[in-house]
C-alpha cells in the first residue's frame, strides 16, 4: 500500500539531501518562524514542513497535484486532523506494545510480536477505512481519491474477516501441527507450521475412535522432569513456526511503512492547515499560485507580503503589486527602511513555498520555476577575526559560483556594501551580467546609485526598476513602485528621526 499524497508515483524521501545553501536559505528568509508556525509546538510536524519546503519539486504537475491535495485539506480539517491522529496512534501503540521489546528473540516471541502488531495496525485501519466509507465523497482531488479507493477495495469486510481469522489461530494456545521431511541421517528438515484440517465428525465416529487402539498410533507423552526431552520439542515447534513467524512479522512491518509513510505525508499537509488558520486569524489573504515552466519568466502578484513579518507582528502587513513577467533582472533601490529587504524576503519565501506545493501570502500570485533559490545577504562582521566583511561575500558568492544552474533564483541584498560605492558597483555589475547570460533571474537590492543606474542606462528590455516609496514629510509607505533609480536613499531621514528627535527631548 502507498500512500501518494506527495508524489503521484513514489513516497516521499525524509532522507534526501537538502539544498546545499539550506542554512544559508533559513537565515536570509527566516524561515523558522514559517516552520514554527507550520509546527505548532510538534517538531515532528516542523521536521517534515522543513524537509518538503526545502526540497521543493521542479515538476509543475507535482506542484499542481500538490495543491489540489490541499484544497481538500482545508475544506476538511476535522477529517485530516482525525485521519492524522489515526496514523499516530497506530504507530505509537506498536512502540509502547509489550512484545515489541522481544520481537527479535525466538521465532516464537516474533510470531506473538507480529501478532499483537498487526491487531493494533487492523483496528486502525478499520477507522481509516471508516473515514473512507463516510467522507470519501467530500474529496474531490485524484490523490485522496486514489488513497480512499485502495483503502475499500485492499480492505474489504472480507479482508478483515480473514486476518482476523488467521491472527485468532496464530494467537491462541493450540496443538502445533508440523510437517517436516526426513534429510541426511534421518535429520529433520524442511519444517513446515500446519493448519489442521478443518473436519466435522459424528458421535458414533467419536466413540468408535475412543475404543479403537488406532486412535494415536504414533503419540507419545513426556515425563514432567524431562526437562531436555522438553527443550527438543520446543525447538520442533520454533522450526515449524519460523517461516510463519517471519512472514507475519513482514506483513505487520509493511504496514507500519504504511503508516509511518502516511503520517509523513499528511503530517505536511496537517503544517499547511496550521500555517493556514494563524494566517486566517490575522485576516490575511493567502491563494494559489499559478506556476510557470522553468525556462519561461513570469512574476506577477498582487498584493504579496512577507508571511513571516506578518507572523512576527500585530500590525497590519503592506503587500506590493508588481508584474515582471518577461523581466530577468529586477533591481529594488529607494529609501532606507523603506521595505525593500522585507519584500526580497517575501520573493524568496512565495517561491519556496510555491514549489512545495503551498498556498503563498497573496492575493494573486504567478511565477515561473526555477532550479534552486540561492541567496546573497550581507552578513555581521567576523567574530573570529579570520578575514573581514568584504572577504566573507567574496568567498560566499565563489560558492554560489560553484554551485549555481540555468534558471535560478538568485536574492542579493545589500551585497558587497562592505567596499567603497566605485569597487562595490563594478564587482556586481559584472557578476550580475554573467548570471543573466547564464538564464538566470536576479532580484538586487541595492543602495549603490552607480550599480543601478549602469543597468538603467542599458535601456534593457528584460530589466524591472523598482523604488521604495518616500512620503514628501518623508514618511515611509513600505510600497515598491516601477520607478528609475535616484541618487539618494534618504538617509538624512533617519538622521532626523534619530538625532533631530533625541536633540528635542532633552
Amino acid at each position: 500500500m502507498k500512500a501518494s499524497l506527495l508524489y503521484k508515483d513514489r513516497d516521499f524521501d525524509m532522507e534526501q539531501h537538502l539544498p546545499w545553501n539550506e542554512d544559508g536559505l533559513t537565515q536570509d528568509l527566516a524561515l523558522d518562524t514559517l516552520l514554527d508556525a507550520m509546527g505548532n509546538r510538534d517538531k515532528f510536524l516542523l521536521d517534515v514542513a522543513r524537509k518538503v519546503i526545502l526540497s521543493g519539486s521542479r515538476d509543475m504537475n507535482t506542484i499542481l497535484y500538490r495543491q489540489e491535495i490541499l484544497r481538500d485539506c482545508l475544506r476538511n480539517p476535522s477529517i485530516l486532523r482525525s485521519a492524522y491522529e489515526i496514523v499516530v496512534e497506530a504507530i505509537e501503540e506498536k512502540r509502547k506494545s509489550f512484545w515489541a521489546f522481544f520481537s527479535h528473540r525466538s521465532p516464537h516471541s516474533v510470531l506473538y510480536g507480529a501478532n499483537e502488531s498487526m491487531r493494533i495496525f487492523v483496528a486502525k485501519l478499520k477507522l481509516l477505512r471508516g473515514i473512507a466509507d463516510e467522507h470519501g465523497h467530500e474529496f474531490k482531488s485524484s490523490g485522496f481519491s486514489r488513497l480512499f479507493t485502495m483503502l475499500r477495495q485492499e480492505l474489504s469486510d472480507e479482508y478483515f474477516e480473514e486476518i482476523e481469522s488467521h491472527l485468532t489461530y496464530l494467537g491462541s494456545d493450540h496443538d502445533v501441527l508440523v510437517s517436516a521431511d526426513l534429510g541426511t541421517g534421518n535429520k529433520g528438515t524442511n519444517y513446515v507450521l500446519r493448519k489442521p484440517p478443518k473436519f466435522k465428525v459424528s458421535w458414533m465416529k467419536r466413540i468408535t475412535l475412543a475404543v479403537s487402539r488406532k486412535s494415536e498410533p504414533f503419540t507419545f507423552h513426556l515425563d514432567p522432569r524431562d526437562e531436555r526431552g522438553a527443550e527438543a520439542l520446543g525447538n520442533l515447534r520454533d522450526r515449524g513456526m519460523n517461516l510463519v513467524a517471519n512472514a507475519l512479522a513482514q506483513s505487520a512491518d509493511h504496514i507500519l511503512s504504511f503508516f509511518n509513510m502516511l503520517r509523513i505525508e499528511l503530517g505536511f499537509y496537517l503544517s499547511c492547515l496550521n500555517l493556514y488558520e494563524r494566517l486566517e486569524q490575522k485576516g490575511i489573504p493567502v491563494c494559489f499560485p499559478v506556476p510557470a515552466p522553468a525556462d519561461e519568466r513570469i512574476h506577477s502578484f498582487v498584493g504579496l507580503y512577507d508571511v513571516c513579518l506578518a507572523l512576527r507582528t500585530e500590525a497590519k502587513v503592506v503587500g506590493n503589486d508588481v508584474d515582471a513577467n518577461g523581466k530577468e533582472l529586477v533591481m529594488i533601490t529607494g529609501a532606507n527602511q523603506g521595505g525593500k529587504s522585507t519584500f526580497l524576503r517575501s520573493i524568496g519565501l512565495a517561491q519556496l513555498m510555491m514549489q512545495s506545493g503551498m498556498f503563498v501570502a497573496a492575493e494573486t500570485f504567478s511565477a515561473n520555476l526555477c532550479t534552486g533559490v540561492i541567496t546573497h545577504y550581507k552578513r555581521e562582521e567576523d567574530t573570529t577575526m579570520q578575514s573581514g566583511k568584504f572577504d566573507e561575500e567574496l568567498r560566499r558568492m565563489s560558492s554560489i559560483a560553484d554551485h549555481v544552474t540555468p534558471d535560478s533564483l538568485l536574492l542579493f541584498n545589500e551585497s558587497f556594501a562592505a567596499t567603497n560605492e566605485r569597487e562595490g558597483s563594478g564587482i556586481a555589475t559584472q557578476i550580475v551580467s554573467a548570471l543573466l547570460e547564464k538564464r538566470n533571474k536576479v532580484f538586487f537590492v541595492t543602495h549603490f546609485y552607480s550599480l543601478a543606474r549602469g543597468f538603467h542606462e542599458k535601456g534593457a528590455d528584460n530589466a524591472l526598476f523598482l523604488r521604495a516609496e518616500r512620503g514628501d514629510d518623508g514618511s515611509r509607505t513600505f510600497k515598491l513602485r516601477a520607478a528609475e533609480p535616484l541618487e539618494t536613499s534618504y538617509g538624512k531621514d533617519l538622521y532626523d528621526r534619530i538625532f533631530v528627535t533625541l536633540d528635542h527631548t532633552q
